[in-house]
């Protein structure tokens, strides 16, 4: 769980960053970079939780 909140905090930081970039410079180059960090998060976040999801449907057989 620690490793999840670690991982969103940092995504937050880099997504935030990337939107003030942006908003200051006007480069587009910084709305993508937030959007793929954005994206990124998304699949990390899935994954653990899909994996949370396994473990409650394989550890009663073990």
């Amino acid at each position: 769980m620690l490793v999840i909140r670690l991982f969103a905090v940092l995504a937050l930081i880099g997504i935030g960053g990337s939107i003030i970039a942006w908003i200051f410079t006007g480069n587009p180059k910084y709305r993508r970079w937030a959007w793929n960090c954005f994206r990124a998060g998304l699949v990390v976040l899935l994954v653990f939780l899909a994996l949370f999801a396994l473990e409650r449907v394989f550890v009663p057989f073990a």
